[in-house]
């Protein structure tokens, strides 16, 4: 049994996601930086779910058992009852034991896998909280200082310690969207050859960028038929902003979508702090598989 001790804002469980339900109006969610969950349950040994914590980081004490903890994603400062450990890394826990976790370089979540099973009811199919939708998880909402989280089962054998995830550098790689026509070829080429900057305002459903050079500033579609979206695609906001929609996403859109984020990349811009200057290179549907496949082998 885990009690959160400590908790960022947007701390919630997740899993590998919730597909096969946007048709019924629900996002998959699942983790916004999908590798660093992955590198995390590998480090673990892990069983179903894990804990995504934001920026503030996380501190979780085991009140009874022993637990196997596995954490990566971005750069975190961790220590275990006070002394630090490296990160990415393992502990392992004792009843009364206390492992936190306090910002680091870069990134903007970070994750807990354990050596067993998160006990939490599966919600069509899945763990995976959607707060927006008030689904999965811990009733639906995002953890909070007092919780308490049963593991249950036993995990799988751990492998040895990941090296540094060093964020990659270049271009954020997209495909171009489903109204991309919709804008003049000089919005275009100004699109990929401008440098945009992450806002303040991103969370588990969008990354809003602001326009720093004004590519979008004259632009004006509005009154489009919504339809559905998926997680990477860059919507032009009614204000000229384009706000990239993450893993927690509505089912549809009415704003026009310029590109799609390929999936390749998804997890480095969710990782991207505020501040962070972005540009985008257009790919082919082809290449952007050739990259997923790469990257999953």
């Amino acid at each position: 049994m885990l009690r959160i001790v400590r908790a960022s804002p947007l701390t919630t469980v997740q899993d590998a996601g919730r597909f096969g339900a946007l048709a019924h109006g629900i996002a998959a969610s699942g983790p916004m930086d999908r590798r660093g969950y992955e590198a995390a349950g590998l480090l673990a040994g892990a069983g179903a779910g894990g804990v995504e914590f934001t920026r503030a980081g996380i501190e979780i004490e085991l009140v009874a058992g022993r637990c196997r903890v596995g954490f990566a994603g971005g750069d975190f400062t961790a220590a275990q009852g006070g002394a630090r450990v490296g990160w990415p890394g393992l502990v392992e826990l004792s009843a009364g034991d206390r492992f936190s976790v306090t910002p680091g370089a870069w990134g903007n979540y970070g994750y807990l896998r354990f050596g067993g099973d998160i006990d939490v009811p599966l919600v069509m199919g899945s763990m995976a909280t959607n707060s927006r939708a008030g689904l999965g998880g811990l009733a639906g909402r995002a953890l909070v200082a007092g919780d308490e989280i049963r593991i249950a089962g036993k995990g799988k054998p751990a492998v040895t310690v990941l090296p540094a995830d060093a964020p990659e550098e270049g271009p954020i790689r997209v495909v171009w969207g489903l109204h991309a026509d919709r804008f003049s070829p000089a919005v275009r080429e100004r699109f990929v050859a401008s440098a945009f900057r992450v806002s303040m305002r991103l969370d588990r459903m969008g990354v809003r960028l602001e326009d720093t050079e004004g590519v979008f500033a004259a632009t004006r579609m509005l009154g489009l038929v919504s339809d559905a979206v998926v997680p990477g695609d860059i919507q032009i906001l009614g204000d000229g902003a384009p706000i990239v929609l993450m893993r927690d996403h509505q089912p549809t859109g009415g704003y026009p979508r310029i590109g799609t984020v390929i999936s390749a990349d998804l997890d480095r811009l969710a990782q991207m702090r505020p501040g962070t200057a972005i540009a985008f290179q257009p790919v082919t549907v082809e290449h952007a598989q050739q990259l997923l496949r790469s990257q999953a082998g």
